[in-house]
């Protein structure tokens, strides 16, 4: 089954952890072996392993913080760096791309085309959305123009900590008073806003002062797993009367609560816990419109913190064998592991400013 996946840190595993994505994932393990630092040979994707997992599209994000965390490949000591980071980024996706291995997808047309040449076999090349996780390589609000301009359609204020538009995972407050400058200029743009990682003032300011599309790339409930990083259901309502898509997310510490990255065993974690916070918010609801997969895998952490029955992302595939029991028909199944998320951005992109 076609699958999009709304989160994935690809660019960043190639240019921050000199990964090459162009192999197959067990000749990266191979690469990395004896390395212990950062999760090393324990990738779970790679460009042939999308392929095979029928990941025909995915939001492919740049991710550099200019943020007072100071964590090692994250977090730049200047915007003007994190925005030259962000560049080389997008960069890499532009050769990628001129090398014949991803296609930008950047309106309604380029969707409809690509699952053209998909469903009539051409795999070759992968479809992406540019995404941003977190928005400080954008210099200014008049600076979302140009990367606008170079193809960017998905952005998130904020990522862990104190950003320069937004307080993100975390961090108490909302947004700066550049936050809603830059909130103003996406509107004029028709630049998409992910609710991800804001902070849960941040979340509802976004909220009532953005009039365009929302979504939320990779987030799970707090209902099911407790703390800020989850929505509770009264977001999610809030978000479901916008017409958001919401991504489940595979870290294990999102779908397990007390999961303590790099002490707790993820044995006991499975896909089917990634099936409990799709029907929470199907629950809700009350349908299978406003959720799909945002896997976030390698994004920051690698097999040992998926959950234990995935041992590369060609396991989403596994997933419906843990809807079907739930109640969930064919219909149903389609539209979280792809239909949803196709919709979403048709609609979104059927409103552009001309």
């Amino acid at each position: 089954m076609i699958v999009v996946d709304s989160h994935l840190d690809l660019a960043w595993n190639a240019l921050n952890w000199n990964r090459d994505l162009t192999l197959p994932v067990e000749a990266i393990r191979r690469a990395e072996a004896g390395m212990r630092e950062y999760h090393r040979g324990a990738n779970t994707v790679s460009f042939p392993e999308m392929r095979r997992a029928e990941v025909a599209i995915c939001l492919a994000t740049v991710l550099a913080r200019s943020t007072t965390r100071d964590e090692a490949l994250l977090d730049y000591r200047s915007q003007e760096i994190a925005s030259a980071m962000g560049h080389g980024q997008q960069a890499y996706y532009r050769i990628i791309e001129e090398q014949g291995q991803l296609r930008m997808l950047k309106n309604g047309d380029d969707i409809t085309h690509h699952l053209e040449a998909w469903r009539n076999g051409s795999h070759e090349r992968l479809g992406y959305i540019l995404s941003m996780e977190g928005a400080d390589p954008i210099l200014s609000p008049k600076d979302a123009a140009n990367w606008w301009g170079k193809g960017l359609r998905v952005v998130g204020l904020a990522h862990y900590g104190a950003g320069i538009y937004a307080q993100g995972t975390a961090s108490p407050g909302g947004l700066t008073a550049k936050g809603f400058e830059l909130l103003k200029a996406f509107e004029e743009l028709g630049m998409i806003v992910d609710v991800t990682h804001l902070s849960e003032q941040g979340f509802w300011q976004v909220l009532d002062s953005f009039q365009g599309p929302v979504l939320a790339s990779h987030n799970n409930c707090r209902a099911l797993v407790p703390g800020d990083r989850q929505f509770s259901d009264r977001q999610i309502r809030a978000l479901l009367d916008r017409g958001a898509v919401i991504g489940a997310a595979f870290d294990s510490w999102m779908l397990w609560p007390n999961y303590v990255p790099g002490e707790t065993d993820n044995s006991q974690v499975m896909l089917s816990s990634v099936a409990d916070h799709i029907d929470h918010i199907c629950q809700l609801a009350g349908n299978a419109r406003h959720v799909g997969i945002g896997s976030d895998l390698d994004g920051g952490f690698g097999r040992e913190q998926s959950p234990s029955d995935l041992e590369t992302i060609v396991d989403l595939q596994k997933l419906p064998l843990h809807l079907k029991p739930e109640g969930y028909n064919e219909g149903d199944i389609e539209a979280v592991m792809h239909g949803n998320w196709l919709r979403f951005f048709t609609e979104a992109w059927s409103k552009l400013p001309d």
